[in-house]
């Protein structure tokens, strides 16, 4: 697939960014208990499935070249600048990569991986000492650590969609909630008052910026 016209099946780079980007989020995250390692593999199965596409083999731009090559012609859909989507339906010209949205999607996996570092230091050293993680971003959010990949994986969409980790990104999304309810179970077992209490003043995902705590969501 390495032709003059192609940028695709570039298997090593898969390889290369694929372990980056799992190890930067292993290192920060340090998964431990078995929800911890479904939270992980999740977020993993979503990088190597989004860059087999990136610089494997282009599923999405395959089973959709009839329609692209229809809607535009002349773009070749097999060079790596068509494969960001958004800038293609957009009908934008030039470097992709100094594009808003690739812009805005370098901010969102930036700040899910300095958010999974912070909680994942707050979460070890509360753990070690078996209290309730209430500092830094637990503060704010009772979930810092899944919503940090909910940011990484939503800023990896932003610049190269997929049809699967388009498909992925709600499932993900969902069982990232229901393992944070079943968290915040064992916690309430666990801490009892004092889980009630703070769970009652901090808000599940959303921070309630501007608004008070009293917030659920």
């Amino acid at each position: 697939m390495n032709s003059a016209n192609n940028d695709y099946g570039l298997w090593s780079l898969v390889l290369l960014n694929s372990v980056i980007f799992i190890g930067f989020a292993y290192s920060f995250f340090k998964p431990s208990t078995p929800r911890d390692w479904r939270s992980f593999g999740a977020y993993s199965a979503f990088i190597v499935a989004l860059f087999a596409e990136m610089y494997g083999f282009p599923l999405t731009i395959f089973l959709l070249s009839g329609w692209l090559g229809a809607k535009f012609p002349g773009v070749n859909l097999f060079g790596h600048d068509a494969g960001h989507l958004w800038w293609l339906f957009t009908g934008q010209h030039g470097n992709p990569h100094a594009g808003v949205l690739h812009i805005l999607s370098f901010v969102a996996i930036f700040v899910g991986f300095i958010l999974l570092s912070k909680a994942w230091h707050v979460l070890y050293h509360a753990q070690r000492r078996h209290e309730l993680a209430a500092t830094g971003p637990y503060r704010s959010i009772r979930h810092p650590q899944y919503v940090a990949f909910v940011l990484i994986m939503f800023g990896f969409l932003l610049q190269w969609p997929t049809l699967l980790t388009l498909a992925m990104f709600p499932v993900l999304v969902l069982m990232y909630v229901r393992l944070a309810i079943s968290e915040e179970h064992d916690s309430e077992r666990e801490f009892g008052e004092a889980w009630c209490a703070y769970s009652a003043e901090t808000p599940r995902f959303i921070p309630a910026w501007g608004g008070g705590r009293h917030r659920h969501a």
